[in-house]
């Protein structure tokens, strides 16, 4: 699915658009920006165009670019939702390096994550990070997920194995924190 527009202060999500996936693919040829990332290979426009049409037609996903001052600077959302025991996957990639640090994907997973919870009805989020990526770790940290484990070389890149390290957040702790 594709999920509805949400405004925060500096980035809204909003509903991916057919016409943004060369940015997209822009994104996914950096190997700087998909270092962290488990995508190996630039998909073609005509697989970039199927997984749009696949993603918007999916009711276990909700999917949202994130945008700043009316343009996409990368993408978040909610994997592989199991409705029934209420819990889902999350990721998220700031794909426009010029908007890296400066708290955008911080501001996109707290709207992303009140979403799952307030709207969705979800009891629990998990992510999984590589563990050299560092400030995703503090991005997930200040929301409130926690390190739940250690996949250990977990992924190959660059000639070497990584670790990823595994978070979660429940509803509950989320609420604590963010009781309005």
């Amino acid at each position: 699915m594709l999920g509805p527009i949400l405004r925060g202060e500096k980035i809204s999500l909003e509903p991916m658009r057919l016409e943004d996936i060369d940015t997209f693919r822009d994104w996914l040829s950096d190997l700087e920006i998909t270092r962290y990332l488990l995508v190996r290979f630039v998909p073609s426009r005509r697989q970039e165009e199927e997984w749009y049409d696949h993603a918007a037609r999916n009711e276990s996903s909700v999917h949202w670019s994130i945008v700043a001052g009316g343009t996409p600077i990368g993408n978040t959302g909610i994997h592989g939702i199991d409705w029934i025991n209420r819990h889902a996957t999350t990721g998220t990639i700031i794909g426009d390096r010029e908007y890296w640090g400066k708290g955008y994907a911080s501001e996109a997973v707290r709207l992303r994550t009140g979403y799952a919870f307030s709207e969705l009805g979800l009891e629990r989020l998990e992510t999984e990070s590589l563990a050299e990526n560092h400030a995703m770790h503090r991005v997930l940290e200040k929301s409130g997920y926690i390190r739940i484990g250690l996949r250990r070389r977990h992924v190959y890149r660059g000639g070497t194995w990584h670790d990823a390290i595994l978070f979660e957040l429940l509803r509950q702790d989320w609420l604590t924190r963010n009781p309005a």
